[in-house]
């Protein structure tokens, strides 16, 4: 005759085992939000995504110039929309020329940032001037 205090300590022993070979849940890329921007000036453009991860965006697209230079700038903004930090394509395009890009903004912040404002500037480094902007909120 089993003792009651043996097949409790059994059945806790059992349920304990089964939770450690449970496989771990893991954030893939769809546990994090996407958003679509697009800024036109004239027949230039940049257009793409802006991924929200904890402590950063990614911003990833194609931008195109006509004539002159152009590039992509990014910000990301607290809720106040006081900046936190900035970053901008590593290199801009120039007369007639198309590029795909992705660079990364940091926002140490709690959550991060939950607001990016995406901007085609006139491609001059390593101060651009934004030409154009949109604010996307996460």
């Amino acid at each position: 005759m089993r003792h009651p205090l043996a097949a409790a300590l059994g059945t806790v022993a059992l349920t304990a085992s089964m939770l450690v070979s449970a496989p771990l849940a893991s954030a893939s890329t769809s546990d994090y939000p996407v958003k679509s921007f697009e800024v036109v000036v004239g027949n230039t453009y940049t257009k793409g995504t802006i991924t929200w991860y904890n402590r950063a965006v990614r911003v990833a697209g194609e931008h195109k110039a006509v004539a002159s230079c152009r590039g992509t700038t990014a910000y990301t903004l607290d809720s106040a929309g006081r900046q936190l930090s900035m970053g901008m394509s590593p290199f801009a395009v120039c007369n007639g020329d198309s590029q795909k890009f992705s660079f990364d903004v940091p926002a140490d912040v709690a959550g991060g940032a939950p607001v990016v404002r995406v901007c085609l500037d006139n491609g001059a480094t390593p101060s651009p001037t934004p030409l154009e902007c949109v604010l996307k909120n996460r």
